[in-house]
């Protein structure tokens, strides 16, 4: 397979996999890196790309193991927290700060849902797989994500609601 080949096969998810690896690793130089890596890992098996029946699904299981990995390293204490990717022009600067505020809020709560959630969330609700992709990815049965899918919404909702009701807790 040559290059151009290669990159037509594995680009159409390449935001995809960032986005992963930015909630698994928050940082998005970690993010970028990760990516990098995943993409030379399916470049040196370019050969044997066509034998995967999901090549996004491997790559996408890839990145949660390869993120895993990192998270578990030394050098995870390096990781910062920078969420900078909000931006809009024609609203106040009040509403700005208030859209922000309830994107990074949101994004905490998704951050303290346990690990297994997190990925679920974020495969279905933010990347949009379906449910048959995400139980390869994770290796769990379509019950098991189903229920753990909505775990984690019933638990943001929840908390949502706390604190739109009684204020920031």
């Amino acid at each position: 397979m040559n290059q151009s080949e290669f990159l037509t096969v594995v680009l159409p998810f390449k935001d995809k996999v960032f986005r992963l690896a930015k909630r698994l690793l928050v940082s998005t130089e970690e993010a970028e890196d990760a990516t990098q890596e995943l993409f030379f890992k399916l470049w040196k098996r370019r050969d044997s790309i066509a034998t995967y029946k999901s090549l996004e699904a491997f790559a996408m299981t890839m990145t949660k193991n390869y993120c895993y990995d990192r998270l578990k390293s030394k050098q995870a204490s390096n990781l910062s927290l920078v969420h900078s990717n909000y931006k809009e022009k024609e609203t106040s600067l009040d509403k700005q700060v208030e859209h922000l505020d309830s994107v990074n809020q949101v994004h905490k709560m998704i951050e303290n849902l346990p690990e297994q959630q997190k990925i679920i969330i974020q495969l279905r609700d933010v990347e949009g797989y379906d449910f048959d992709e995400i139980c390869k990815m994770v290796d769990m049965k379509p019950t098991a994500v189903r229920v753990a899918l909505s775990r984690a919404r019933k638990t943001i909702r929840e908390q949502l609601l706390k604190k739109h009701n009684y204020g920031v807790s």
